[in-house]
């Protein structure tokens, strides 16, 4: 193919001159395709700057420069490709000054094809040699950058020799990527291509295995804002066929210098060992997930597991539904703060399951509850990949439980569910998140509720927050924007609007008033 082959050039000022050379020997059988041909210096040292040939045919007189200036000032511009000189002069002089800018054969007109072709073939050999050095030294220099980079991101030491600017290494920050297909089987996109990022050189980031996760080493500050703007595009979720939709990311803190590097890379291997905890399409975990510190983890153990099985106990006894969700959701939020592995977890869960189902049987004897064999249980839920996966399982066996020791009535469901309301009304309470957790469809409890209560669901939960908010504003010395936000406000202007519509004043001249 004509990549594969070397480029020449072809200068000589008389056109019929520049024909016989094209066509004296047959280029294509020696190795060679013509890139480009100049008729006087000037355009024979534009033609070397861009086409940089690997052999140039160069007449020694032309107009506007000489054969010995053009190739003086191609040397000068670091030109190292190989000049052939012709003349039509047996002038040792001009053979001298060639040799001496580093020509390898001066050739005097009319040329002879033999020699010519004797010419070619000897600088042939000596370009394909040196290519093969070039290679060979491109690759030793490859492989001990691969090496000292794997030694950088494990906080092995480095020689102080290693010149890491030369290595392209050198940058004023560093974040580390860990990255890996969603789904098994199935290829991601590359990073590149997600970022759209051409990463010529190495210039943006680089790329490695370590025990086989795919690590990316993002280096300066237009990579790492490639790489915020990438997650800012999908921050609202990720459609189907998108790029991001194709992988799982771990990202760790942004360190400032080289020794500093394991520390992020830490970061993204504790997150993936959190993979876990990931909510229903996840894609990207960041540092800032981690857990804050021992004080806030919670401890998977026996003492918990007891904890745990005897609320879920107690509210399917009680048939309170709105305790069930609450006490599986709680119990979701904790496990997010363990320390525990996943399947410290999943045998952790296993045992508050197993204990409900043994106290249910216990308790309703009499009732032939569908329960799967103990062995299956386990069986099935060591094979789940996320937490959520299992609690959605225990949301299903304990809606199972309450359908076999006897449904509530709708009118009792629904005061269960204006029960969770008066008692949650500073999360973030969405009608979406009620209706899953008690069973119904979004659009026919909006209609329940309003049909039931008077007035919407949202008119409703910010009558129930404005309520709490005066009590507080009677009886703390919180600031406003505390109350605000223990009420479930998060934007103080709104909870203002709000407090004056349904209150009549502003909640400043309400504290005043009390």
């Amino acid at each position: 193919m004509e990549q594969e082959k070397l480029r020449i050039l072809i200068a000589d000022d008389e056109d019929i001159v520049r024909e016989g050379l094209k066509h004296v020997i047959d280029w294509n059988r020696l190795g060679f395709f013509l890139c480009a041909e100049a008729a006087d210096g000037d355009e024979a040292l534009e033609k070397i700057r861009l086409c940089q040939p690997h052999v140039v045919l160069l007449d020694v007189r032309m107009p506007s420069m000489d054969g010995t200036r053009v190739i003086s000032e191609a040397r000068k511009q670091g030109y190292a490709g190989e000049f052939i000189f012709l003349s039509g002069y047996s002038d040792f002089s001009y053979a001298q000054t060639a040799l001496q800018y580093g020509a390898s054969f001066y050739l005097t007109k009319p040329i002879n094809e033999e020699e010519l072709e004797k010419a070619v073939l000897s600088v042939r050999e000596k370009i394909l040699q040196s290519l093969e050095k070039e290679k060979s030294f491109s690759h030793f220099v490859e492989k001990a950058r691969l090496a000292i980079l794997r030694d950088l991101l494990l906080g092995n030491p480095v020689a102080e020799s290693v010149d890491f600017m030369q290595l392209g290494l050198s940058a004023c920050v560093y974040q580390v990527v860990l990255y890996c297909s969603y789904t098994p089987f199935f290829a991601p996109y590359r990073f590149g291509d997600l970022l759209r990022i051409a990463n010529r050189n190495h210039l943006a980031f680089e790329q490695l295995s370590l025990d086989t996760q795919d690590v990316i080493l993002l280096k300066g500050s237009y990579a790492l804002d490639k790489f915020q703007s990438c997650l800012s595009h999908y921050k609202n979720g990720t459609q189907k066929g998108s790029p991001l939709d194709s992988v799982f990311i771990t990202y760790g803190r942004p360190v400032f210098s080289l020794q500093d590097i394991p520390l992020s890379l830490q970061d993204c291997r504790q997150l993936m060992e959190r993979r876990f905890y990931c909510a229903p399409n996840q894609h990207v975990l960041s540092y800032e997930t981690l857990p804050a510190g021992p004080s806030s983890h919670f401890l998977a153990d026996s003492q918990s597991s007891a904890y745990y099985s005897r609320l879920l106990i107690d509210a399917i006894q009680t048939k309170k539904r709105s305790l069930l969700s609450a006490t599986l959701h709680n119990l979701e939020k904790s496990l997010q703060q363990t320390d525990a592995d996943a399947e410290t977890v999943k045998h952790f869960l296993i045992d508050i399951f197993l204990q409900v189902k043994q106290a249910v049987t216990n308790r309703y004897p009499h009732l032939s509850i569908p329960f799967d064999p103990n062995a299956s249980v386990i069986g099935l839920l060591e094979k789940k990949n996320y937490l959520y996966e299992i609690i959605r399982y225990f949301k299903d066996q304990t809606d199972m439980i309450l359908r076999a020791v006897g449904q509530t009535t709708n009118d009792l469901v629904f005061g269960d569910i204006v029960d969770y309301i008066d008692h949650n009304y500073a999360s973030n309470l969405k009608l979406d998140d009620l209706a899953t957790l008690f069973g119904y469809n979004t659009s026919y409890l909006g209609k329940l509720f309003t049909k039931k209560m008077g007035k919407n669901f949202n008119a409703y939960l910010d009558e129930v927050r404005i309520q709490n908010a005066a009590q507080l504003l009677r009886s703390s010395d919180l600031k406003i924007y505390e109350i605000a936000l223990r009420t479930g406000y998060s934007n103080v202007n709104y909870f203002y609007q709000k407090f004056h519509h349904l209150m009549g004043v502003s909640p400043s001249a309400y504290k005043k008033k009390q």
